[in-house]
């Protein structure tokens, strides 16, 4: 049977770790970390996500600043409120929510961000820093990935892990993490043959495709690692991962539910680069 890694649980430690360094920024007098997030148009989702990212920062301490623009916004509106940001020296992350309503660029607005405010890291100079194992901004959730494996006491080095799913958000800079930390790296997707027997080598095994419950217990080998960053309703409404808990579950050694798995790190991880580009600022 499978320990349950809660990253809800690991992201109150986390936040808390984070507050009371905050905390200690206030009592000495010093600026506070800010955070400045773009909300274009009224799609209810990435409205919850701002939400969420504003109460995150409320929680720690951070200031933050929440930028909602109409859908009718043009292209070189958005990107003068991003040149604004940028030259605001009390921001120190900021962050566009995508997707972007129909007819915005949402790339030219990621290229527009200056990179030591980039805290989404999805930034092509930032991109370019991971590959190159340099210091630079790494996306929330496969951070948030990683911090969970080092919670649960797993170093990668030496280690057979595949990554189901290749998206430029997760599954690539995910992939190129473990490799960093020399593990052995596997990255599958939908042309991928005998999917089933290549997941079943894997010590660690990250499902980022977001297909319901795909990965069953033959996709796991005994006492792996199952990270599942995969968020989809099933037939009856309930929110499910990319495996199939009930089944992976007893043949896993470590597995991250959905929800309260790996969903409240990418926040958590938000406010780790936020507070990592306000110390880059102030030269510390």
């Amino acid at each position: 049977m499978a320990q349950v890694i809660y990253g809800s649980e690991v992201s109150k430690d986390i936040r808390s770790e984070l507050s009371e360094q905050i905390a200690a920024l206030r009592a000495s007098g010093r600026r506070m970390p800010k955070l400045a997030v773009i909300l274009v148009g009224e799609n209810p989702a990435s409205l919850s996500y701002v939400t969420g990212k504003e109460k995150a920062c409320t929680q720690v301490g951070m200031e933050s600043e929440l930028i909602k623009l109409p859908a009718s916004t043009s292209q070189e509106e958005l990107m003068a409120v991003v040149r604004r940001l940028n030259a605001d020296p009390n921001v120190d992350g900021i962050l566009c929510q995508l997707p972007l309503p129909d007819g915005l660029d949402s790339a030219q607005v990621i290229r527009e961000i200056r990179p030591d405010k980039d805290v989404d890291g999805f930034h092509p100079i930032n991109v370019g820093k991971l590959h190159l194992k340099e210091d630079g901004f790494v996306p929330c959730t496969p951070l948030g990935c990683m911090e969970l494996l080092h919670r649960m006491g797993i170093n990668p080095a030496g280690k057979r892990a595949v990554v189901l799913g290749r998206s430029n958000l997760v599954g690539a800079p995910v992939a190129r993490l473990l490799l960093n930390e020399n593990a052995t790296v596997t990255i599958c997707h939908s042309k991928t043959e005998n999917l089933p027997q290549v997941c079943a080598e894997a010590d660690i095994l990250i499902a980022a495709v977001g297909r319901a419950k795909m990965v069953t217990a033959d996709y796991v080998k005994e006492g792996a690692a199952v990270i599942d960053v995969g968020i989809n309703r099933s037939a009856e409404g309930k929110l499910v991962g990319d495996v199939d808990f009930a089944s992976v579950e007893p043949k896993a050694g470590f597995i991250t539910p959905v929800p309260k798995g790996v969903g409240p790190m990418t926040i958590t991880m938000l406010l780790k680069n936020t507070l990592k580009a306000y110390r880059q600022h102030e030269g510390e």
